[in-house]
């Protein structure tokens, strides 16, 4: 699956168009909470390959980068709280998947740098942990050895019969969320001086006006965070602005120290195609747009931006609990995935239980919490309605109490058998 977008501007007396092309792999399709890592052959949730290309003056030029779930098997079911708690799968075989993954993405792009922007605290601080850990065995002392002049987290990860260092893969480790906060990121900068050498090393695509290579891209960039959509979108837009400039520089039609911030119609439109990149995105995997998207289209955070990340993050919780099981078994089907674990002769799955529902879980906290008002509202004419509230009032809570000890009950779930990972 694909998505398309571009933009037509004018850059002094320069036209330039600009291609936004999202590319979704197939192998691990699926819904935010249902479809999260990678499945045992290294093919990650959410892996999304970005391709921006630019024209102008008869050049054309083209740059890639990817996104995807961090590439071992972990998991993340629903139980209707907030952020369900993150597991992790098999432990044992992180490092295997995760060198199967990059050792895909090296063969088709070449080098790669990952950047790994979740929390070092808490569930995401656990995922950071076994993410860095699955790399350990597979470095190369003698190469990371060679390199002590990086000052900032990097791993160098062995290739078999390694030849030449032009092909290697860095990670590094930048706590969004801890550097940039809610509001601050243009500190993403700090991120760029980080790779900034990488990314002037690996180059990007570019054709003459006579159509003839000038130059080749040799690397790429893989970012994630959890879902691989909000602060990911933010950051890739980073880079991708730096190579847009970079490009537009060697071409002539931007100065060597002008931006494209110096161009402010050309600005917009280009912050308004990487936010709606983003949404695009965002709304195949989460059914809602891209949180943070009010700093990518215009360039700082608003209050009507926030106010839209707190209703889409409802619209998230909703149907990441209530509705996603259902789509994501109609994604199975359409892809073929549930044929090699359901035998032909096998009975379609009936439909969700009763328990099984928000309906279910809102109207029984519902009843008894009318009832004890019904109750209360009499109290004081009689002693005895004020002990059928507290009655009420005990039930509720008690109702309560069970919905949320058994919340994966009342959620949506999938309801083909399928290994979740």
């Amino acid at each position: 699956m694909s998505g398309f977008q571009n933009i037509h501007a004018e850059v002094g007396s320069d036209k330039v168009v600009v291609t936004m092309i999202a590319r979704r792999c197939t192998r691990r399709i699926g819904t935010r909470c249902w479809r999260r890592g990678a499945d045992p052959e290294g093919y990650a949730a959410n892996f999304v390959e970005s391709e921006q290309i630019m024209q102008t003056k008869g050049y054309t030029a083209s740059y890639v980068q990817v996104r995807g779930s961090m590439p071992f098997l972990w998991e993340q079911i629903v139980d209707l709280t907030y952020k369900p708690s993150f597991d992790i799968v098999r432990v044992e075989e992180a490092a295997r998947v995760l060198e199967r993954h990059y050792h895909d993405l090296q063969k088709k792009y070449g080098a790669v740098v990952g950047i790994d922007l979740v929390n070092t605290t808490g569930g995401e601080g656990r995922l950071y942990e076994r993410y860095a850990k699955s790399i350990e065995p597979i470095l190369s002392e003698d190469i990371r050895c060679h390199f002590p002049q990086f000052g900032f987290p990097l791993l160098w990860l062995s290739v078999p019969n390694w030849a030449t260092l032009s092909t290697y893969c860095r990670f590094i480790h930048f706590d969004f969320h801890k550097i940039c906060g809610h509001i601050h990121f243009e500190r993403l900068s700090q991120l760029y001086d980080q790779i900034e050498d990488y990314l002037k090393k690996h180059k990007y695509f570019l054709l003459d006006d006579q159509g003839k290579k000038m130059a080749g891209q040799t690397g790429t960039v893989r970012t994630n965070c959890v879902d691989c959509l909000d602060r990911t979108n933010v950051t890739q837009s980073m880079v991708g602005r730096k190579t847009l400039e970079s490009q537009l520089q060697q071409l002539g039609v931007l100065g060597g120290n002008d931006t494209i911030s110096n161009h402010p119609a050309f600005d917009a439109d280009y912050k308004v195609l990487w936010a709606n990149h983003g949404d695009a995105i965002s709304t195949q995997y989460s059914g809602t747009p891209a949180l943070k998207g009010d700093f990518v289209r215009y360039g700082k955070r608003t209050t009507q931006g926030i106010l839209n990340d707190l209703w889409n993050a409802l619209a998230r919780y909703y149907f990441n609990n209530f509705a996603d099981g259902t789509k994501q078994d109609a994604m199975d089907l359409l892809q073929g995935h549930y044929v090699s674990s359901v035998s032909r002769d096998a009975a379609v799955p009936s439909r969700p239980g009763v328990m099984q529902s928000f309906r279910a879980a809102f109207a029984l906290i519902f009843c008894a919490a009318m009832f004890m008002l019904m109750s209360l509202r009499q109290a004081r004419n009689d002693l005895r309605h004020l002990v059928v509230a507290l009655v009420w009032a005990g039930l509720c809570v008690g109702i309560a109490l069970y919905v949320k000890k058994n919340g994966r009950k009342f959620c949506n779930r999938p309801r083909f058998y399928l290994s979740r990972n």
